[in-house]
């Protein structure tokens, strides 16, 4: 049975390892319905899903390799292998894109914001089935050569490498959240006339 929306919140985290299972072709539809809530300035929908499963997998290895050897061309292959092997950490990998458009009342920013959003809905929806997820961005997220490797143009921004799976290992257990270190309660601008 799928958890509340305020325990899923409150308990997801980052498993250590996934495996198979992944999540199935309704488990991924309800995440990214969860992902289509996200909040949207402007309704533009800035989110692309790319869903990698099976040999695919070994597809993005290869395009990550490529693309690391070309930033770095005196890593070691031991390195390069390292690269290829990433997108095999898990099942199935969702790249969550945000595709960049002109808008007069919503800046960039505001959409790669609302991909986020979008990402975290997945990790949440993920979370409530019973699967497990991390979140990954990289050196490899801001490379031409990669988006390009993915079908996106070089001013989409990846916001993120989702890899989704059962969890193989727990997550650490949460540290204590501290709020009241992260809350201010803002009653009205500083007294200027003060001084610093």
């Amino acid at each position: 049975m799928p958890l509340d929306a305020i325990e899923a919140l409150t308990t997801r985290a980052s498993p250590l390892a996934l495996t198979d299972p992944a999540p199935d072709a309704a488990a991924l539809a309800a995440m990214l319905r969860a992902a289509g809530r996200a909040p949207d300035h402007g309704k533009l929908k800035p989110w692309r899903f790319i869903v990698i499963a099976g040999s695919a997998r070994n597809a993005l290895g290869q395009v990550l390799a490529d693309a690391l050897r070309k930033r770095e061309p005196d890593l070691p292959e031991s390195a390069i292998d390292k690269e290829r092997g990433k997108p095999l950490r898990a099942p199935l990998i969702v790249v969550v894109a945000a595709r960049l458009r002109e808008h007069k009342s919503v800046p960039g920013v505001e959409q790669i914001i609302a991909a986020g959003a979008a990402t975290q809905n997945i990790l949440v929806a993920a979370h409530a089935l019973g699967f497990g997820g991390f979140w990954r961005t990289g050196n490899a997220a801001y490379d031409n050569e990669v988006k390009a490797g993915l079908g996106l143009h070089s001013s989409d921004a990846i916001v993120g490498f989702l890899y989704l799976g059962t969890p193989a290992t727990a997550a650490p257990p949460a540290q204590p959240f501290d709020h009241g270190a992260h809350i201010t309660h803002w009653t009205g601008p500083p007294d200027r006339g003060a001084g610093p």
